[in-house]
């Protein structure tokens, strides 16, 4: 009997932690409400359950509440981007030079993500991503009118990019 009761406050302390954990695992799962929408990378989705690269800002908002571009793209600010996503826009504003050779290709607009324009309408260029060996996965589009995009993952969602006027 003696050894059944040396042993209660560790079973009582397993309990405990292990309701904790539970409850952590629900909190994280009820407040991660923002589901990611088609066109969002998830680099500027920082409310619910998402986060922030090193470098960038956080953004105010989530998805949800952000305003739409009339394609239903949601509109940041440049600040809301990573650093080298704002370095590369200034660059693409200049007119170069990029650190990569297909900088300024055109980019076709293959997943129609984008609104759908004449071949040529679209170039890409690299946005660095530190660590990466390569190109990475990170790219702004620009479009001959002005309008800037910027996708985290290769082409697979994409936020439109508030340029001043």
């Amino acid at each position: 009997m003696t050894a059944v009761k040396s042993y209660r406050p560790f079973i009582a302390l397993g309990a405990l932690l292990m309701l904790v954990g539970v409850g952590a695992g629900i909190f994280l799962v009820a407040s991660s409400g923002d589901v990611v929408v088609r066109g969002v990378p998830t680099e500027v989705q920082v409310l619910g359950g998402t986060s922030v690269p090193p470098g960038a800002k956080a953004a105010t908002s989530t998805t949800s509440r952000a305003p739409k571009d009339a394609g239903g793209l949601t509109v940041v600010k440049v600040s809301q981007l990573p650093r080298e996503a704002q370095q590369t826009l200034v660059l693409v504003d200049r007119g170069g030079p990029y650190p990569y050779a297909r900088d300024g290709i055109v980019y076709q607009n293959r997943e129609q993500i984008l609104p759908t324009r004449t071949s040529g309408y679209y170039h890409e260029y690299t946005v660095v991503t530190p660590g990466e060996s390569d190109r990475g996965a990170r790219r702004i589009v620009a479009g001959n009118g002005g309008e800037r995009y910027y996708t985290a993952d290769h082409y697979q969602s994409f936020v439109r990019v508030e340029v001043a006027p």
